[in-house]
């Protein structure tokens, strides 16, 4: 089915609401999207004069098509879980953690090493929040730091270093929204966008100036923090937080570079990646950096991240399968 796009006015802001407004209440992302994308498949087959059953029709070949052009994402996503996985059964995370907690001694040191650690894993955000939140929550627990504080940490670098770094998904995608006649390349556009980006570069400095300055926090967080110093980690109503990771059997000789060779291997792997889907072992003309602009601004986000995951994701098993890390 074919969607041609109508005009429905006000009603067209009513489906994220009623994702956003669900996903609050409920606390279940998947559920209130599901409901907010019915939602807007019921107002456009109403207004088009499809009918109301025509919705799930709509809705089915929607996702489908959605799922399909995203299919190299969708599997990137799912190997960088796998990663993570492979990483903390290994060992690799907890000995970051053992190492990180010897030399952080307050919540300061802490929160800056999150925010670091969050700004040098720039490749992409959903592997930067993973990651991140990972290694670091058992050190931010142990210096009382509530986990609304921690995922606000993670969050607010995770995007933002990833739309201002020319070497990362976000980049990638927004440098193929550009248009071909404009006379520049993708990537020179989005380079000469970066210091416009005020969202970005402010946010990144907020939590810089908030883990800097004590007693920084106001609002919600405040409240937050308050409870987590009296040993209240877990936010309000979040019941028993199950978490997969922290039941997993894990190898007790894990090493720190157990967590940073593997990352380090997607990282350059994912540089080199971008680099030939986007022709770069093609392009002739112009010097080294033209080039590379060039190929990156050329590139397939998906099918890079996908394959620079997979290589990394088998790696990891040559290192640690050998050394009975993981069985």
């Amino acid at each position: 089915m074919e969607l041609e796009a109508i005009h429905v006015g006000i009603l067209s802001v009513i489906p994220p609401l009623i994702a956003i407004s669900l996903a609050l209440i409920t606390k279940e992302v998947i559920f209130s999207l599901i409901l907010g994308i019915l939602s807007g498949t019921l107002i456009y087959s109403l207004a088009s004069g499809l009918g109301v059953i025509a919705m799930f029709n709509v809705a089915s070949d929607l996702m489908i098509d959605k799922v399909g052009g995203n299919a190299a994402m969708v599997i990137f996503l799912a190997i960088l879980g796998a990663l993570v996985a492979v990483i903390t059964r290994a060992g690799g995370s907890q000995a970051y953690g053992q190492w990180a907690s010897q030399k952080l001694k307050s919540a300061k040191s802490a929160s800056l090493a999150t925010a670091f650690l969050g700004l040098i894993i720039f490749i992409d955000d959903y592997f930067n929040c993973l990651t991140v939140g990972t290694v670091m929550r058992p050190i931010t627990d142990k210096h009382k730091i509530s986990r609304e504080k921690l995922a606000y940490i993670i969050d607010a670098t995770a995007a933002p270093i990833c739309i201002i770094a020319p070497v990362s998904s976000w980049a990638a995608s927004v440098i193929s929204y550009y248009p071909t006649q404009t006379g520049i390349t993708g990537m020179q556009a989005f380079v000469s966008s970066v210091p416009m980006n005020l969202y970005a570069l402010l946010s990144i400095f907020m939590i810089i100036w908030i883990s800097l300055k004590p007693k920084s926090d106001f609002g919600p967080m405040a409240k937050a923090q308050a409870r987590a110093e009296e040993g209240q980690l877990e936010p309000v109503g979040s019941g028993e937080m199950t978490d997969e990771l922290a039941k997993m059997e894990v190898s007790g000789k894990g090493k720190v570079l157990d967590l940073i060779i593997p990352v380090l291997i997607l990282v350059v792997v994912s540089v080199f990646a971008m680099l030939f889907y986007g022709g770069f072992h093609e392009l002739e003309e112009g010097s080294l950096g033209t080039r590379i602009f060039e190929a990156f601004g050329e590139t397939d986000a998906g099918m890079a991240l996908a394959l620079s995951s997979f290589i990394a994701l088998i790696a990891a098993f040559f290192i640690f399968v050998p050394r009975n890390k993981i069985r």
